[in-house]
């Protein structure tokens, strides 16, 4: 799914738990009585393709080729605080919004406005 939606998947373990969660971690040669596979919240599996967090658009971004947008500071300032955002493109679906060498995670673009799923616990008070 990470290869149709974005042209790229890191090489990493994924494991689905719960419903729709994905965990990402890599093997590593940690004592066998610690459990190191644990992962980081990677992102969820939704109805029209996955939608990163915004550690999962970090891995994800930097080898993305398709569905990844620049956005300008004033945008990201307002997506970082939780609006959703209006942009003049061709997208549509979920995409990884990109801001200078950082990546903010997945947005669901349609008719040109970027929904903004930020946690309200990591949004930015301007």
């Amino acid at each position: 799914m990470l290869e149709e939606q974005f042209g790229y998947a890191p090489e990493l373990i994924y494991e689905i738990r719960g419903s729709r969660k994905i965990y990402a971690y890599r093997a590593c040669g940690f004592d066998p009585k610690v459990r190191a596979d644990r992962g980081i919240y990677f992102g969820r599996i939704e109805a029209d393709g996955i939608r990163l967090s915004i550690e999962g658009s970090f891995l994800v971004g930097p080898g993305a080729v398709r569905n990844i947008l620049e956005i300008d500071d004033e945008r990201a300032l307002r997506y970082l605080s939780g609006e959703d955002i209006e942009i003049e493109t061709e997208l549509e679906g979920w995409i990884i919004l990109k801001w200078g060498k950082y990546y903010l995670g997945t947005a669901r673009l349609k008719n040109g406005r970027a929904r903004n799923y930020i946690p309200k616990e990591r949004r930015m008070k301007i």
